[in-house]
This record gives structure tokens, C-alpha cells and sequence, in this order.
């Protein structure tokens, strides 16, 4: 998996202060995508092991306090991405057992396949749909359309 970039403090995706991660690939190709330089999977930079230690080590310093993870693209459950998402749902779930986990998708949670349920199982808020230009809604929080759901998992 690639991903095109990371900030340790955020205050806009998602509530509180969070941790960002922008990964790569995205077969949605939603008109108006404000992210459409993260649709090419190959694109940005690798993901390995040495970034994932990274957001563990941002969600664990106590100097800023993070509620949690948010995830967003491209899209983390592109297939490609699916098992690296995977792997870094469950290391911060186990080492930061204290913080939230938020996932946007263009995929619709009725449509996943095992694989992305798998993730979604994990984490604690899915915003699930496509950017739909014409449904557009600067006021909507966490969220660019209005056809877009919030999902209040756990």
C-alpha cells in the first residue's frame, strides 16, 4: 500500500485532535474528488512497517492528546489497501486501546466484500458513499455529500 499523506495533528477529519493518514488508490473516481492526485494506488509514498510504528508512536505521545485515527484517501478499502489498513486497525487497537478509529469509503457498507468487513468490524465510525458532486453540502460535518453516511459503529 502507498499513501500520499500523513499528519500527526489534525483537527479536521474527524472530532478532537487525530492523527490523519491519506492513502493511495481509489477506483471510485468521483467527480469533484478534491483528492484525485490519490487515486492512482502507485502513487505518494510506500507504506511500511517504519510509518506504521510512526502513527502508533504519535497516538501514544502524551505531549498532544490525540482521540484517535482517522483514515481517508483515495480510499482505505481499495482492495490493494485492505490487508495494510488491516494490520495497522489491529496494532492500534491493541497498542492504543484508549483512541478511536475513523474510516471514510467510497464504498457503501452493504457492498463490501469479506475482506473490508473485516476492517470495518474493527473500527469505530465508517463514513461510507461516493463524493456526489450535485448532492455537495459545505455544511455537512465529516463529510462532502449528503447521500454520505456517518456510521456509529462502536
Amino acid at each position: 500500500m502507498n499513501y500520499h499523506q500523513y499528519y500527526q495533528t489534525d483537527v479536521i477529519n474527524g472530532p478532537g485532535t487525530r492523527a490523519t493518514l491519506f492513502v493511495s488508490g481509489c477506483e471510485h473516481q468521483c467527480r469533484g474528488c478534491y483528492n484525485q492526485s490519490t487515486w492512482n494506488p502507485c502513487s505518494g509514498h510506500l507504506f511500511d512497517e517504519q510509518m506504521q510504528q510512526r502513527i502508533i508512536d504519535d497516538l501514544n505521545d502524551n505531549r498532544i492528546k490525540r482521540r484517535g485515527l482517522s483514515l481517508s484517501g483515495g480510499d482505505p478499502l481499495f482492495p490493494a489497501n485492505v490487508a495494510a489498513i488491516l494490520a495497522l486497525v489491529k496494532q492500534v487497537i491493541e497498542q492504543c486501546p484508549a483512541k478511536d478509529i475513523w474510516l471514510w469509503t467510497g464504498y457503501r457498507l452493504e457492498e463490501l466484500s469479506a475482506e473490508q468487513q473485516a476492517v470495518v468490524d474493527l473500527v469505530n465510525v465508517v463514513v461510507d458513499g461516493k463524493f456526489e458532486q450535485e448532492l455537495a453540502d459545505p455544511s455537512l460535518v465529516f463529510r462532502g455529500s449528503s447521500n454520505q453516511t456517518i456510521h456509529y459503529l462502536r
